[in-house]
């Protein structure tokens, strides 16, 4: 018998949980539903999975925490321990989880209560990832995926090898678990990362391998986490990232200073991250659009704002290359602390095309939540009025 995709519910994103903590603190009423989508066009139907994918989730819901897994976690000091107690006895539920297909598109959705459905979609894309590259897995493919680590880690340590007079050190991070070509292939990257980059590769957002790694877990908030507050309705729709970002530093009180900043886009964001925030937050995440535009209009905000943005970071996480890393920090290194979460170009480079797939929040309370991305294609909602009403209150030309 095949062992399971996921044998862990560790084997997830940090900011699952940070995200999770904190909404099951402040909004634990919240119902939400999540839907799959894939960008792109797979190598063949992804409807053929369908079975598999359904064997997977019975897999994924059997499973609980560990005590060692629960103790690791307690361990990380923004981890609170009632969180702890409610993940001691989580599961999983089947029932708010279905998958579908239409002609050759494979349709997965989770709906329920928000705090029983968020951890969904880490697993699922996971899963979907993994028993679609099991057919395409070869010896071939393999090597080719080890000559490709083996080369940018070497580009990484001719870049360390120079001399640079930048002020800031190059901080790597995989964020490769989504998209990866397996759970083994991250593991072994990521291992590689560790062992041949100390000084560079800092951390990962796998929970599982920073455990098993002993390196540091990475992450902090995702769309999600803003875009629910679009629908809770003790809020104002102008006022939600605000009303996020506030909540947010009540729950950490400093820890997971990192704020994401294209939910409604760059320049909304910028117009509610006010001297309050942007002394209570340690920096920013670039997830869409030109990543040297971004960081000059978050530099520049600091600067209006007559804040030392040597105390502050970027983190730069929207498709990343090693060579685009290395071009970023050329561009910023000496202006600013700087971040690079690299994803898919690590965890699923081995030949075949990588699946774009998500797994999207597009409904919470029962109304609809969307993302007005700085890249006009990562927008996921299909309610027009919303979206024209969004981009009315926010002051956003289509």
């Amino acid at each position: 018998m095949t062992t399971p995709v996921i044998t862990s519910l560790l084997d997830t994103d940090l900011y699952k949980f940070t995200m999770w903590q904190a909404m099951l603190h402040r909004h634990p009423q919240t119902q939400a539903e999540y839907r799959f989508v894939c960008r792109n066009q797979p190598g063949y139907p992804l409807a053929e999975l369908k079975a598999d994918v359904e064997h997977e989730l019975d897999a994924l819901c059997s499973l609980s925490f560990r005590a060692d897994e629960l103790a690791y976690l307690k361990g990380l000091r923004f981890i609170k321990s009632d969180f702890v107690d409610f993940l001691r006895i989580f599961r999983f539920q089947r029932d708010f989880v279905e998958v579908t297909t239409d002609g050759p598109q494979l349709h997965i959705v989770a709906r329920g209560p928000q705090v029983h459905v968020m951890g969904f979609e880490i697993p699922v894309l996971a899963i979907v990832n993994e028993l679609y590259f099991r057919r395409l897995d070869t010896p071939e493919v393999r090597a080719e995926g080890q000559r490709r680590l083996a080369a940018k880690i070497a580009a990484l340590q001719a870049f360390a090898a120079e001399p640079r007079p930048q002020r800031h050190p190059f901080d790597l991070f995989d964020f490769g678990l989504r998209r990866r070509f397996s759970g083994a292939w991250q593991r072994e990257v990521v291992t590689q990362l560790r062992d041949a980059l100390p000084q560079h590769f800092k951390g990962s957002s796998n929970v599982l391998l920073a455990k098993e790694l002993g390196l540091v877990p990475i992450g902090t908030m995702a769309h999600e986490y803003l875009q629910t507050y679009q629908a809770l309705g003790t809020v104002r729709l102008r006022d939600h990232q605000k009303a996020a970002l506030e909540d947010w530093v009540q729950e950490y009180r400093g820890d997971l200073g990192t704020a994401l900043t294209d939910v409604v886009g760059m320049e909304a964001f910028l117009a509610d991250f006010d001297l309050y925030f942007a002394k209570l937050f340690d920096g920013l995440r670039h997830d869409s659009g030109d990543p040297v535009v971004w960081g000059e209009k978050a530099l520049a905000h600091y600067a209006k704002l007559r804040i030392d943005t040597h105390t502050k970071r970027l983190v730069f996480s929207d498709g990343l290359t090693v060579t685009k890393a290395i071009e970023l920090y050329r561009h910023f290194a000496d202006r600013v602390q700087l971040g690079f979460g690299i994803g898919t170009h690590l965890s699923n480079d081995l030949g075949p095309t990588p699946l774009n797939i998500v797994m999207k929040l597009t409904h919470a309370n029962g109304q609809p939540v969307a993302k007005l991305s700085d890249s006009p294609g990562k927008t996921l909602c299909d309610d027009e009025t919303f979206l024209a009403y969004l981009r009315q209150v926010f002051g956003i030309k289509p």
